[in-house]
Parts: structure tokens; C-alpha cells; sequence
């Protein structure tokens, strides 16, 4: 089978490659193992959830996603409140920074399952599922993918879009350095019984019974998704709690701002890690999303860096002019280019506030929080990292 560009994995950032690739003159292929699913059980909500940038919202709303995604299951973040581990605190207000929001918090499965279906209609595009890549040849003029059926695909250009432990990043032969944090990303959500009222808020803790980052993303009604990035002893400790024992922990943790909480799905620990590319692009190939970066999640700017992958490789891809090859390194460099800085910054960013927080040395335990307070006094510059966030 004969198409202009392969795309390997269909999660979010690749199935938003294909979406966004609409209207180009190319023909799409995307190969992905399985489809996906919504939560068959805990209420139909979905133990995962992204906080959209609204940078992210308008690329999903041009891409013809957002419209469809059912409104009683987003929920927007008019304030944000962050506390530091001793007397610091931070406040931002979509309203005293002059916009309409500053997230909007919305489940995995949501997004998934919406990109998933606009992709299939797409008459540009073959969804190729369920299907596994076996071997991958580069060769000077076209990419030939071959599949565990027996199936094979020639491409002027693959898009590696499967993940951080991506199995075409390996094949392509790019080496990535990665850093663990040896840390444990815990999630889960909770019913609460007072009003978030839009409001996200985190925690940097060190308490004596935990340490690490805990946020608490709202949802729709009296509900929080809370993501608590903590060592791997506390995080398994709390995957093990009754779920009595874990309301009582984690609001005690949050100071019990929401009153009391009732889960309502399990929780669940996946391991943090930084991951860097040296580069995005080669002859024939781009990385997206996972398969080009990972970062600590207490920004929560994960998805945002991936979804802005796909709309700025799009962008690149379509610009080109008929006579340019969209495999070129001349045609992808500025693809790379483009979205090297705000990657590298919001890694470098990520990980040394998780370095600053992590440390209990008392001079720095002093620094971050007088900075957190200065900052929340200095108008000009909390705006500006307010907007930086909105995209």
C-alpha cells in the first residue's frame, strides 16, 4: 500500500496529526494496535484527565473536534490557587488577567474516542487498526513499514506517535536520554462536598506522611480528578489505602478545602520520568507528542506540547509547495525549529521546580516560597506566566 505519510499511533497527538491533515493534498495512513474505549464502569468517568490549554481548545475547535465533545462532561478553570510546602502561595484569576478561562479540564476517553471517530470519517485517511508494526526499512527514497499481518506500507514520510517508549523512535534508531524521577504519578477522582467552583488547586508537600506535588483538577459537578506526583513509597503506600483511608489522606493533604471527599475511581500510580530527544526530524521521519518529550506533570502541560506538535507539523506539511517533498529534512527542519523552544523550556522549567520542591535543604525551602509570594505580588509578571500557560 502506497500513501504520502504513515502515522504510528493513534492516541492523541497522532490522531490530531491526521485530523488536522483534513484538507492537505496527502494521503494518511494511521497504524494503531486498538481502538479506543470509554470507562465501562465508576460512572463512566475516566480515571485520566488533561487540562486543555485554550491555545488547544481553538486548534480542537478548527480541527472540528471540539463542537463534538459532549459539554456536560467538560468542565472549564476560572482560578487557580497554589500553595507551597511552608508559607508560600500563588493565586491567578482568568478574571484579573482579562480572559474567559484558563483551562478547560477534559477526560481522556472523551478526546480519544472524538478524534478517533472525525479521523475514520476523514476521506484522506486509513485507519489501520488493529494492526502492529513489525519491521521498518528507510530507504533513500520512501519508507516501507511492514505489519505483523503481512501487510506493508511505502511512505514518503513516517510520523513516530506512539508514545515515550516508542517502538518506531527505537527502529528509526534515535537515541533519547531519559531521567527518572523515581516518582510515582498517582491518580484518581473524588466527589467532594463542597463546590470546587472552577477552581484547580495544588500543593507542593512536605508533610512528614507524604511529599511530592498534589493538584486537584475540577470536573463537572462537586467532582476533582487529583494527581499527586510523590515518591514511589508514599505513592504505592497510597494505591493501597481502603478508599475511607485515601479521602481522608488526600483531603487532609488538601487541607481539607473541599470538605469531605468519596472516591470514585481507584487509584492508580504510573512512574515519572523526563525524557529528551536530540531531535525531531530526519530524512523521512518526524516525532510527535510522547515519542519527542516527556515532562514532569505538575505544569500539566503534556498534552499541550503534543497537540501543538500536531498542529504545527500540520501546518508545516501543508505550507509546502507542490514540488516540495514532505520526507525532505529541508521541508521538516522548520517544523523542529518551531517547536524546539517552548519544549525546552517547559522541561527545563518542570524539572527544576521538581528539583527546587524535592529539596529540604532550609536556605531553598526558604527561596521558594518567598518567591512564590513575590510572584503572586507582582501583577506584570504573574500575568505574563498566565498567558504564557493560555498559549
Amino acid at each position: 500500500m502506497k500513501v504520502d505519510i504513515v502515522i504510528v499511533g493513534g492516541g492523541l497527538a497522532g490522531l490530531a496529526l491526521a485530523a488536522a491533515l483534513r484538507s492537505s493534498r496527502y494521503s494518511v495512513a494511521v497504524v494503531e494496535g486498538r481502538a479506543p474505549q470509554a470507562p465501562q464502569s465508576h460512572g463512566e468517568l475516566d480515571a485520566r484527565v488533561y487540562a486543555i490549554s485554550p491555545a488547544n481548545a481553538a486548534f480542537l475547535a478548527d480541527i472540528g473536534i471540539w463542537r463534538h465533545l459532549d459539554a456536560t462532561r467538560l468542565q472549564v478553570v476560572e482560578r487557580m490557587e497554589v500553595f507551597g510546602d511552608t508559607s508560600g502561595r500563588i493565586a491567578f484569576s482568568a478574571y484579573d488577567s482579562g480572559v474567559s478561562e484558563l483551562a478547560w479540564i477534559a477526560e481522556s476517553s472523551l478526546l480519544h474516542l472524538e478524534l478517533w471517530e472525525t479521523v475514520k470519517r476523514q476521506p484522506n485517511v486509513q485507519l489501520l487498526c488493529p494492526a502492529k508494526p513489525e519491521a521498518l526499512e528507510m530507504g533513500e527514497y520512501a519508507a516501507t513499514l511492514q505489519l505483523a499481518d503481512g501487510r506493508a506500507l511505502v511512505a514518503d514520510l513516517v510520523v513516530a506517535a506512539d508514545g515515550a517508549d516508542s517502538w518506531t523512535r527505537k527502529a528509526l534508531g534515535v537515541e533519547v536520554n531519559f531521567r527518572h524521577y523515581e516518582q510515582l504519578g498517582v491518580v484518581a477522582n473524588f466527589a467532594c462536598s463542597k463546590p470546587h467552583r472552577g477552581t484547580a488547586y495544588q500543593w507542593f508537600i512536605n508533610d512528614g506522611e507524604g511529599d511530592g506535588v498534589l493538584a486537584w483538577l475540577p470536573l463537572p459537578g462537586n467532582r476533582i480528578s487529583m494527581v499527586w506526583s510523590t515518591s514511589k513509597t508514599h505513592g504505592e503506600a497510597l494505591c493501597q489505602l481502603s478508599p475511607e483511608d485515601l479521602c481522608q489522606r488526600v483531603a487532609a493533604a488538601g487541607q481539607n478545602l473541599l470538605g469531605e471527599l468519596e472516591l470514585i475511581t481507584p487509584a492508580v500510580g504510573f512512574p515519572l520520568r523526563l525524557m529528551r530527544a536530540p531531535r525531531m526530524v530526519g530524512p523521512r521521519f518526524a516525532l510527535v507528542g510522547d515519542a519527542a518529550h516527556a515532562i514532569h506533570p505538575l505544569s500539566g502541560h503534556g498534552i499541550n506540547l503534543g497537540f501543538q506538535d500536531a498542529k504545527v507539523l500540520a501546518d508545516t506539511l501543508s505550507g509546502l509547495r507542490p514540488f516540495e517533498h514532505c520526507g525532505d529534512m529541508l521541508s521538516l527542519r522548520p517544523y523542529e525549529r518551531s517547536r524546539k523552544e517552548e519544549i525546552v523550556a517547559l522541561q527545563t522549567m518542570t524539572d527544576s521546580l521538581q528539583r527546587l520542591f524535592v529539596t529540604q535543604t532550609g536556605p531553598l525551602v526558604w527561596l521558594r516560597n518567598t518567591g512564590m509570594n513575590l510572584t503572586g505580588k507582582l501583577p506584570v509578571l504573574r500575568d505574563a506566566l498566565v498567558r504564557y500557560a493560555l498559549g
